[in-house]
């Protein structure tokens, strides 16, 4: 389990033939560096790197990373290019263009509105520009995209509220859901029960990032207490054996996010990782990259972990995929719809050399 992956990659075509579905992937961890460059031109901000390369540093982690808090340290950097209507729209549509380039067919984008609001943006108008930004990328690279908007832990309630309404004006017209995000073991999931009654009230649907830098209590007051239908990462769902049980019993999907949660050191290396466990047991997960920009990911490359390292085979990987389409935030008649593109394509795939 300590054997180097990288060469696997070098041969992997097969998986980036393969058609995907992304749930889980955060548009301030999507920004490309050659982005950044120009966004700071344009709006003069000073960098402090002359290269995409010595950029690389500023906005993703490596090997030393050692927390979920040394992980988002990396989001004050990125943000800062991502106030302006231009700059999100632009943004978005590239985190489109960067899921259909790994053979997605949908893509959810979430964001927080809050975040993006310090050259006088609204947070209605920084979801109105995201939203604008995913439906030029559908147009022009064929994946289909919605955004979810995200309520901050270290926000204030009004704060977050203003998320929520923000996100329910357009519900069903770009925006797919709500979700929570943030500094998990500092701001634990009770702590936001009423803002998830307001969104259940707006119907609004919900996920929630749990059980990555806290234990499955997270997980549980999410789905029972916040009305969560999924749970981002879910990772250390492992350590109450009654708690996974009631996950695996309502087949609640976990949207884990394989090197991602080996970064923030959600578990301690690839040999600790449950993600085999939890698939044999029937515990619907998908598979998705988190921050493609900061991890140094794609989907491509965690599905060709699961192949290398914990040896799931083409049909267990197209049944990850459909896992994700079921799980899709669609209402029933389009995620009918992606699930029978899905299953063709994939069982075209399968016959691939």
């Amino acid at each position: 389990m300590n054997r180097t992956i990288e060469p696997f990659f070098e041969r992997g075509s097969w998986i980036r033939q393969m058609p995907k579905v992304e749930l889980h992937m955060h548009l301030d961890g999507s920004l490309l560096p050659e982005t950044v460059f120009e966004l700071a031109a344009e709006q003069g901000i000073s960098l402090p790197a002359r290269s995409t390369k010595e950029l690389l540093p500023y906005m993703q982690v490596d090997g030393s990373c050692t927390s979920l808090t040394e992980y988002l340290s990396k989001f004050a950097f990125t943000t800062l290019f991502l106030q302006t209507r231009e700059s999100l729209e632009r943004a978005a549509c590239e985190a489109v263009e960067q899921a259909a380039g790994e053979g997605c067919r949908y893509v959810e984008v979430r964001f927080a509105p809050q975040l993006h609001r310090e050259r006088g943006l609204s947070c209605e108008e920084a979801v109105h520009h995201v939203i604008a930004g995913l439906k030029r990328g559908e147009q022009q690279y064929g994946c289909r995209a919605q955004a979810i908007v995200i309520c901050m832990r270290h926000h204030s309630t009004a704060l977050n509220r203003e998320a929520i309404e923000a996100a329910a004006v357009y519900s069903g017209r770009g925006v797919a859901a709500v979700d929570l995000a943030g500094d998990e073991a500092g701001y634990p999931a009770s702590l936001f029960r009423d803002i998830f009654i307001l969104a259940h009230r707006k119907g609004l649907p919900v996920t929630i990032h749990a059980g990555e830098a806290a234990g499955p209590d997270n997980i549980y007051t999410s789905v029972m207490k916040l009305g969560a239908s999924r749970i981002g990462h879910g990772v250390r769902l492992k350590e109450d054996p009654a708690i996974r049980e009631l996950i695996r019993r309502r087949r609640v999907p976990l949207e884990m996010c394989p090197v991602s949660n080996i970064q923030t050191k959600a578990v301690a290396d690839w040999s600790g990782y449950p993600i085999r466990d939890y698939f044999d047991s029937g515990i619907p997960i998908t598979v998705n990259t988190d921050n493609p920009g900061v991890s140094g990911t794609s989907l491509t490359r965690e599905y060709g972990i699961l192949a290398e390292l914990f040896h799931f085979t083409r049909q267990e990987l197209s049944q990850l995929v459909l896992n994700a389409a079921d799980a899709a935030f669609l209402g029933e008649h389009d995620k009918s719809a992606l699930k029978a593109e899905l299953g063709q394509e994939l069982d075209e795939w399968k016959k691939l050399a």
